[in-house]
């Protein structure tokens, strides 16, 4: 696929931020190929990768959180759902929204957490190591499992590190795939 500002000669030199890498800037102003360059560093930045995960983990957080909260709704057989059950309507749609939100906002909370440390881990990781492979995803899977454990103990974190890395290698391995058409 070709895209413009690109020679589409060669699928080698198509690298970086969006395929403008190496010798993929032909046909593009100076000014042009001064922010391409600004936004493949850009894309580069720890501290932005981790602001970005974060804003990401946070918002996707949310919306699980919202969603979990509306299912537990569903069933009016728990003693909880039987008490909220024989409130006014009015009472009822205001205790629902307001456990939505809080959900949301304690599962947002949560996820933006853990992407932006997992992801500014494995960057520094990846910055130190100066290799990008699956060492990084289960290391900083490991840090991040472990420091997430570590107030429940030594073993909590230990558990932790070993669930997230093993997570964090499946996930990896899993989009290192290489497709087939």
């Amino acid at each position: 696929m070709n895209f413009p500002g690109t020679s589409g000669s060669s699928a080698a030199n198509m690298t970086g931020f969006g395929g403008m890498g190496a010798g993929g800037t032909q046909g593009m102003s100076e000014q042009e190929q001064a922010m391409v360059k600004m936004m493949q560093n850009a894309m580069e930045s720890c501290p932005l990768k981790t602001v970005i995960s974060g804003v990401m983990g946070f918002g996707l957080g949310g919306l699980f959180g919202m969603f979990m909260a509306g299912m537990s709704y569903d069933s009016s057989l728990t003693p909880q759902s039987q008490t909220i059950a024989n409130l006014p309507w009015r009472q009822q749609l205001k205790h629902g929204f307001k456990d939505m939100g809080s959900r949301s906002w304690s599962s947002a909370k949560n996820f933006g957490i853990v992407g932006a440390l997992y992801s500014g881990t494995e960057c520094c990781i990846e910055g130190l190591r100066a290799k990008n492979d699956l060492t990084n995803s289960v290391s900083a899977g490991c840090i991040t499992g472990g420091i997430l454990g570590a107030k429940a103990g030594p073993q909590a974190a230990a558990l932790g590190c070993a669930g997230f890395a093993a997570f964090s290698a499946a996930i990896d391995a899993y989009m290192r795939m290489p497709e087939s058409d």
